[in-house]
């Protein structure tokens, strides 16, 4: 069984449309979990790293800390350390992006829901443009005056890994583009026989209107603690962080980022991205199997399934014990798309055993519509 969450958000419990509505409020725990992205349990290395700095907690974060994680994101990348930004999780270089000012901001959806959340609290105005199934960011037609563009690669909920190239055409004089790249690094491609890590990543390519945000929490299993980065122009960064509170990122995210870019923390991702194709592969030949309509062409560590009465087979799913993750609140998908985190053949099998059972009690199944409390 995936380890569930022992403490979630409530807020948005009851309305699966809500943009503050994530995975985690799915998982109750107990449940079997394929609501949450989170690659299993944090690596014995990586807590023995941060348990050594527990002493140190007493002090603010050391200047020689951010330097360390610094470095070791840039040579991950070979960027220039000027151009790497540490971050209290993806979530906040989100947050960071309206110090930019944007006049409008465009999001290519179906698309985490965070950005377009947290810039339209700034004042920041937000337009969706909705790309059609199968969610190809080419298909996507932005407004050319759209100052700031927002797209995830691999995108979260489809899973779709876009181009470098298509992504690249999303620039234009003026315009800051923003890529989301918090699962880039379980993402593997295979050309001329030979594996490629991270294929169509642009963290490591210094364009001068591009932000790339990156996370540890998922391939790390360390969503508790926070930890992010993102690699910009030493300008873009300049103006992202003008009025930063102090000491922004604290001492065992520092720890952390520094150990997840080391070379045994690229290893171990390396690791993960081969264990996420497999198992993804496997995964999706089941649901297949099971008459479980897949969706696209999945690259991350989460695929999207479409169902009848979305809500309802959510519901009996959560019954069973099987948290998953409605998309309810993803603009261009609806509570018919259900988004499930990859998980190993015998955790798949349990989930199908149970959606099987609810094939079999169709005529029981819930007014769409009508969520359970999960979080009770």
């Amino acid at each position: 069984m995936i380890p569930s969450a022992t403490h979630h958000r409530t807020a948005a419990a009851g309305d699966l449309t809500a943009l503050d509505r994530h995975g985690d409020d799915d998982v109750a725990p107990g449940m079997v979990d394929f609501a949450v992205n989170v690659r299993g349990r944090t690596p014995g290395w990586m807590l023995d790293a941060l348990a050594v700095r527990l002493p140190d907690l007493a002090g603010y974060p050391l200047r020689d800390d951010h330097d360390a994680a610094v470095d070791a994101i840039a040579q991950a990348h070979e960027r220039d350390r000027r151009e790497v930004l540490p971050l209290a999780g993806a979530a906040e270089g989100f947050a960071l992006l309206a110090r930019l000012r944007p006049r409008t901001a465009v999001v290519i959806a179906p698309t985490f829901t965070e950005p377009e959340r947290v810039l339209t609290s700034a004042g920041v105005h937000v337009t969706r443009v909705v790309c059609p199934e199968p969610w190809d960011v080419a298909a996507a037609d932005v407004p050319d005056d759209a100052d700031m563009v927002i797209v995830g690669n691999p995108t979260n909920p489809t899973s779709v890994l876009h181009t470098r190239e298509a992504i690249e055409s999303l620039r234009r004089p003026g315009r800051v583009v923003v890529v989301d790249e918090a699962f880039a690094d379980v993402t593997l491609a295979v050309r001329s026989g030979v594996e490629i890590d991270e294929p169509e990543s642009l963290v490591g390519i210094a364009h001068p209107d591009v932000i790339v945000i990156r996370s540890i929490t998922k391939t790390f299993a360390l969503a508790g603690l926070r930890a992010g980065y993102l690699c910009a122009t030493a300008d873009l960064i300049g103006d992202l962080t003008a009025g930063r509170p102090h000491w922004p990122v604290g001492t065992l995210q520092l720890t952390a980022l520094r150990a997840a870019l080391s070379d045994r923390g690229r290893a171990h991702a390396r690791a993960q991205a081969r264990i996420v194709r497999a198992d993804r592969e496997a995964m999706c030949a089941a649901l297949t199997d099971a008459g479980i309509d897949v969706c696209g062409t999945p690259a991350a560590s989460f695929v999207l399934v479409r169902t009848i009465d979305g809500t309802a087979r959510k519901n009996h799913l959560a019954r069973a014990g099987h948290a998953v993750r409605s998309c309810a609140n993803f603009a261009g998908l609806g509570p018919d798309h259900l988004r499930l985190a990859v998980r190993e053949p015998h955790v798949v099998a349990g989930l199908i055993a149970a959606w099987r059972g609810d094939d079999d009690a169709e005529h029981h199944l819930d007014t769409p519509g009508t969520d359970i409390d999960d979080g009770n």
